[in-house]
């Protein structure tokens, strides 16, 4: 059991021991419970799936009319009334979140209307998905944090429309926390938005198959993070060199460069734990490996830098150029991003990117590091690009091995993540971080530490970090940083 219940549009319900609520709708442009159906039928449905697990509680108020059925869950009880409208109360019976419907299906309810707006509306796109729509009552007084990285000033997003999708600088984690006392999670890695107005909120996924949320509740937000990191994932522990000193710069171009500064360091006796080799120490995109006239033994440099007491950290891109050892290989075997129409190349500058949601082609990429980098020591990585930041953002041109870039295209940088994360643990590693310039739901469990990438040297964009920074953290994302002057 993972302590949620799943609520589809057939009314069936499947429910798990824990204090939250999972609601999915499917398969038709308005869903909701069938209207005239007798409340009873559908709670017997209910009890059937909720079984004889004594965590749960299940009631009805029934009157003539069968208004409503009551579903509890430890500290989240869900309404469903007559016409299949939703809503979430606390323990006390507070109302936390109740669907946005106006329409004429109960004549006596405050909302009828005839502006025939429904709560979940899917609308068919050609090739086979759905454009969704969720709709909830907002109440103006209430304060929402999280929500991932963006790159404006304001801590309380109440009032802001975001746009779901990952840009350079912009991490989409779709985690919301209320001052209600509810965090909610938009559980759907679809390009999408939304709109946190004072009359209504708004969800939008671009392209998917199902309506997906995950509501918890809780007197403190302690609580409400604890049962969001229950569900998504729990960071590791930080290792010791983590915490120190990280020098970077754009970038050494020898070996012999990083290595005089960290022994001036040790000269001046000040305190550096991580050095990072950035990107284009390679030969070309996509062969993950040092290129021998810059970078002549790489073993030799780990092996001085580790009797230092630094770590050496490596950028690893996921892009892969024409030119690249591994591009034909990688083409034939399906490992790289498609294009919808013309050449795969060009996706990021003159190169393809590689399609992490596909596990085989994690391991390819991971092998070439394992041997590259890895077995020589390097035991950190600076998985770069990691949005990925596609040529123009034309979302609607990629397509994954899960689906098309509008379906599933923010799961990207957690699959990144993924990818080293589940490497380095086959190879016994323990205390796992890297340093990723994106992040989505559930990242964190894979040791991701996010920086607010290619921001600009401002007061204004500092104090915008303030925010993305605190943001993240609620977001579930505990380890997060900034460049400390500025990209550019």
């Amino acid at each position: 059991t993972d302590g949620t219940t799943h609520t589809h549009a057939d009314d069936t319900v499947h429910t798990h021991a824990s204090g939250s609520v999972h609601t999915h709708a499917h398969g038709s442009t308005h869903t909701h419970p069938h209207h005239h159906e007798n409340t009873k039928a559908v709670l017997n449905r209910m009890n059937r799936a909720i079984g004889h697990m004594e965590a749960v509680r299940t009631m009805i108020e029934d009157d003539r009319d069968c208004s409503e059925v009551l579903v509890q869950i430890a500290a989240v009880r869900s309404a469903i009334n007559n016409i299949g409208k939703i809503s979430f109360y606390n323990q006390k019976g507070e109302l936390l979140l109740e669907e946005y419907v106006r329409n004429r299906e109960d004549m006596f309810a405050e909302t009828c209307s005839s502006l025939e707006v429904e709560a979940r509306e899917f609308k068919p796109i050609i090739g086979g998905d759905y454009e969704l729509t969720m709709r909830f009552e907002s109440n103006p007084n209430e304060k929402i944090y999280g929500m991932g990285q963006y790159q404006q000033k304001f801590l309380d997003v109440k009032g802001a429309e975001l746009e779901l999708a990952h840009r350079n600088s912009q991490a989409s984690v779709p985690f919301a926390l209320s001052s209600l006392g509810y965090g909610f999670l938009w559980n759907n890695p679809a390009i999408g938005r939304v709109s946190f107005n004072k009359n209504i909120t708004t969800w939008e996924a671009r392209s998917t198959k199902k309506l997906d949320y995950w509501i918890t509740a809780g007197d403190t937000p302690a609580e409400i993070e604890e049962a969001y990191a229950d569900a998504t994932g729990k960071v590791p522990m930080m290792p010791d060199y983590g915490t120190g000193f990280w020098q970077c710069k754009l970038r050494y171009m020898t070996q012999d460069e990083i290595l005089e500064v960290a022994r001036e360091y040790k000269r001046r006796k000040l305190p550096i734990s991580v050095i990072v080799v950035d990107y284009f120490h390679w030969p070309n995109q996509g062969d993950w490996k040092f290129d021998t006239d810059f970078w002549p033994d790489p073993k030799a440099m780990v092996e001085e830098l580790k009797e230092m007491g630094i770590e050496l950290m490596v950028s690893i891109w996921p892009t892969v150029e024409e030119t690249s050892e591994n591009y034909k290989e990688m083409e034939e075997l399906g490992y790289l991003t498609r294009s919808e129409h013309g050449k795969r190349l060009g996706q990021l500058n003159v190169a393809s990117v590689i399609d992490v949601t596909n596990p085989d082609a994690r391991k390819y990429v991971w092998e070439k590091i394992k041997k590259n980098y890895y077995d020589l020591g390097i035991k950190i990585f600076w998985l770069d690009e990691a949005e990925p930041e596609l040529t123009g953002y034309e979302f609607s041109h990629y397509r994954y091995f899960r689906g098309a870039d509008m379906e599933v295209g923010n799961m990207y940088p957690k699959e990144y993540a993924r990818m080293a994360y589940e490497g380095m643990e086959e190879e016994g590693q323990e205390n796992i971080v890297n340093l990723l310039r994106c992040a989505w739901a559930g990242s964190q469990k894979y040791g991701t530490l996010v920086w607010s990438g290619d921001i600009d040297s401002s007061f204004r964009s500092l104090r915008s970090q303030l925010a993305a920074g605190l943001n993240m953290g609620i977001s579930g994302l505990p380890w997060w940083t900034t460049d400390i002057g500025g990209f550019h």
